[in-house]
């Protein structure tokens, strides 16, 4: 992102894995952190604590000083599993299947793989934008 400054957009889109503890409540928490503005400081904090049960979800809205009560009522009520369910729509009618997937430009990308190609695919992208200018 640093490197592509103001030419690209970070989009990320829930697709829990259904048998994995968490990755629903996680994935609805981030939701809720979303609806109080907080978004990508949750989500980071999220990455990097790599703790993901309902007690340490709850804690992470109290480090970032959200509203802890509707916090937790959106999480205890579901609040946002429709969006989460969303997402998980468009990733079947992708055919994704696995987690990490990259769409650059309409460019899949299916798991980690080095940032050569990444950039690969952003220049790419750049390219054909540039062109059809």
């Amino acid at each position: 992102m640093e490197e592509y400054q103001g030419k690209l957009r970070l989009v990320i889109k829930h697709y829990p894995y259904r048998y994995r503890d968490y990755s629903y409540l996680s994935a609805q928490a981030a939701e809720a952190a979303r609806a109080q503005g907080k978004f990508w400081e949750y989500f980071d904090l999220m990455m990097a604590e790599k703790k993901l049960a309902r007690e340490d979800l709850i804690g992470y809205a109290e480090q970032l000083q959200l509203d802890v009560a509707r916090f937790t009522s959106e999480l205890d009520n579901e609040t946002h599993l429709a969006r989460v369910e969303e997402d998980v729509q468009l990733a079947r009618s992708l055919d994704l299947f696995q987690t990490p997937s990259f769409v650059i430009n309409g460019r899949l990308l299916v798991g980690g793989r080095p940032i050569e190609k990444f950039r690969e695919l952003i220049d790419a992208a750049l390219a054909e934008v540039a062109g059809a200018n």
